[in-house]
Formats: C-alpha cells, sequence, structure tokens
C-alpha cells in the first residue's frame, strides 16, 4: 500500500543556505486517501526569530526556546517518514529545509517529493491562484487550525493532495496515479498534460 507523508516547515527565513533554520515541522501520513498518523513538533535549533516571522506564524522565541532540539526532532521526523513519498505544496521550500537539516546529522534525504503546487497549476488552470488557502477554498475542502503553522498547512496540503488524486482517478479516468505519475505530471508543460493523463488513462 502507497503511503504519502504530507510535510510542512516553518522557518526563520525563505533559504537554509542563507542561515534559515527550521522552527517546526509536522507531518500528516495518509494510505489509501486516509490520514493514518501524525507527527508535529517545534524545534530548538538555537536561532533567533525576527518579529516578521512571529507576526507571520505566531512562533516566538520563547515557544522555540523550550522545544526540543532540531536534531532530536529531525531524527523523529526522519523515522515516522521512513520510506513514504513525501508531499508538501511549493515542495522546493520544504524539500530544501528538509535536505539541510538532514545533512546537519549526517542523515541522507533520499524520498522523492511531490508538489500539490505545481500539481494543481496542471491540474486546476481555472483557479483564482494556486496558493495553498486559496485552493482549499476554490475546491471547498475543509479548513483546520491556524494558517501558518505546520500542523495546519500539512492538514490542508493533505485535503488538496488526497482531492488532487481523486480527480485523476474521476475526472480524468487514471487507474492509478502513482508517484511516478504524478512527478512526470508535476514537471511537464500545461499544454502536454492533457495529453499525458490520457495515456496515463489508457487513451
Amino acid at each position: 500500500m502507497q503511503r504519502f507523508a504530507v510535510l510542512d516547515f516553518e522557518t526563520t527565513g525563505l533559504s537554509p543556505d542563507n542561515g534559515d533554520r527550521a522552527t517546526e515541522v509536522a507531518i500528516v501520513l495518509t494510505e489509501a486517501g486516509k490520514v493514518v498518523d501524525r507527527y508535529q513538533s517545534l524545534m530548538n535549533a538555537g536561532v533567533y526569530i525576527s518579529p516578521f516571522i512571529t507576526q507571520y506564524t505566531g512562533i516566538t522565541n520563547a515557544m522555540v526556546k523550550a522545544a526540543p532540539p532540531a536534531a532530536k526532532v529531525m531524527k523523529e521526523a526522519a523515522t515516522f517518514v521512513g520510506g513514504a513519498t513525501i508531499v508538501a505544496h511549493n515542495a522546493s521550500f520544504d524539500r530544501r529545509f528538509w535536505a539541510a537539516e538532514l545533512e546537519r546529522l549526517g542523515q541522507p534525504a533520499p524520498n522523492p517529493f511531490l508538489c500539490t503546487l505545481l500539481l494543481s497549476r496542471r491540474i486546476y488552470t481555472d483557479a483564482p491562484n494556486h496558493q495553498l488557502g486559496t485552493l482549499v477554498s476554490h475546491l471547498r475542502l475543509p479548513k483546520a487550525g491556524v494558517a501558518h503553522r505546520a500542523l495546519a498547512d500539512a492538514e490542508m496540503a493533505a485535503a488538496l493532495f488526497h482531492r488532487i488524486l481523486h480527480d485523476l482517478r474521476t475526472v480524468h479516468r487514471v487507474p492509478e496515479p502513482d508517484p511516478a505519475l504524478l512527478l512526470k505530471v508535476q514537471g511537464c508543460a500545461k499544454t502536454a498534460v492533457p495529453a499525458l493523463l490520457a495515456r496515463a488513462a489508457g487513451g
């Protein structure tokens, strides 16, 4: 049974290449379209959180000071994910932090990443934009918790991912939208998507 780990980070900034670190991680583990487990933790990476980031996420310096060390959290997170395919909204962002935080532990980051942002751009071309909150409203998906906190965003990304899989099966008649196909869809030009899905549907 294919498992997906829908992941979201909150961070001190936009890039680990600039010294930014993760402050919170959440992972929603799904199987056969259902949530089977969750992991969430703040993490203390020993870095300062600016007032702008605190206003954006609600995460304060005091909160992360009381949190477990980043190394402990990332070890737990990597074990929790196991061999699952990782899913994230705007996955290029989360993938950089996932790899950078694991690199600090001397651990590889081999899991493939699927991106609900890229997939939605190719499948929901009529959406006003492809921000997570907009797509949740556009598709009338359930809203979870407070936006820009990791678990709420991971829950909404999981709901979006399940809807993408459902629509690929029912609207586009793709019998089994597996990770290999999803990687092709998110990586191809928008104009090439109909032909790709037609082939996957056996047309």
